[in-house]
């Protein structure tokens, strides 16, 4: 039986260098700190009654002109930021009656709908979709809200997102839409989820590697037999003319077609062989 992915070597250096898996070192481009660091002296009264959800001190502060609502804290963070983090919908629920301003940022220039997303507090994320936050703003490495959702493989947050038009092809500045994100940090639900939503299954990364040069030399099999599904090109070269298979030999990735699984992916098994 023919193998699609072979083990035949070849001559030249391995794209791979010192590394198997290459991508992984060059980083995905999301700082991911849950949370935020607090230091008293870096904020007003408005930011220390939002971080612990204090809904009374809030009014309290905004009804004595004490601070603004959308008041700047030393590191730009916002009270809506900062509740946002901490999870407190009911602080997030009266800064947006008071008409916030939603899509300002941080330092690291995140949204506060990207820090809800990081922290994994969705009611908050939920709330500022409702009313309008922008899901394709972009922080400083170039992730939107839907590059944080797949990193935290919150599915149902990267629908809420894509149902308020967010850029389901959006690039960071490492060159990853959600989907090559998706597979780089072996998220195989979420790639599952985007190859439904309409995912470009043929986008490039850096050094023009596919989805599925990716997806063998990360050995995720289920999402190998996904991409093959969508009709993906296996002759595709990067930069160093290596294809798939060049990817399937290194990385010890063997899969043979021919046999079916339920739901029509073919069978799929992965084993290591020796390196030159």
């Amino acid at each position: 039986m023919k193998k699609i992915f072979g083990f035949r070597s070849k001559k030249g250096v391995s794209p791979f260098g010192s590394s198997i898996n290459p991508v992984r070192d060059s980083g995905h481009g999301i700082n991911f700190q849950p949370g935020y660091r607090i230091r008293d002296k870096d904020l007003r009264k408005i930011h220390k009654a939002a971080i612990v959800g204090n809904v009374a001190k809030v009014e309290h502060v905004l009804l004595f002109g004490k601070n603004g609502l959308n008041d700047r804290d030393k590191m730009n963070r916002t009270a809506l930021h900062l509740a946002c983090a901490n999870g407190h919908s009911a602080v997030v629920t009266l800064l947006l009656e008071r008409k916030c301003l939603l899509n300002l940022c941080d330092n690291e220039n995140r949204t506060a709908l990207m820090k809800a997303i990081e922290c994994q507090e969705e009611e908050c994320a939920t709330l500022l979709l409702e009313h309008g936050a922008d899901p394709n703003v972009m922080d400083v490495s170039g992730n939107t809200a839907l590059h944080y959702a797949v990193f935290c493989q919150n599915i149902s947050l990267a629908a809420k997102l894509l149902s308020c038009d967010a850029n389901i092809e959006a690039r960071n500045k490492n060159n990853l839409t959600p989907l090559l994100l998706a597979i780089i940090e072996k998220r195989e639900q979420m790639v599952e989820f985007l190859v439904k939503k309409g995912a470009n299954t043929h986008a490039v990364g850096n050094l023009k590697r596919t989805a599925l040069m990716l997806a063998v030399s990360y050995g995720l099999a289920n999402v190998v037999g996904l991409l093959l599904q969508q009709g993906v090109d296996i002759f595709s070269q990067d930069v160093f003319g290596w294809t798939a298979e060049d990817y399937a030999s290194i990385s010890g990735f063997n899969m043979i077609p021919g046999t079916r699984e339920p739901g029509g992916l073919p069978c799929m098994g992965s084993h290591r062989v020796g390196h030159n």
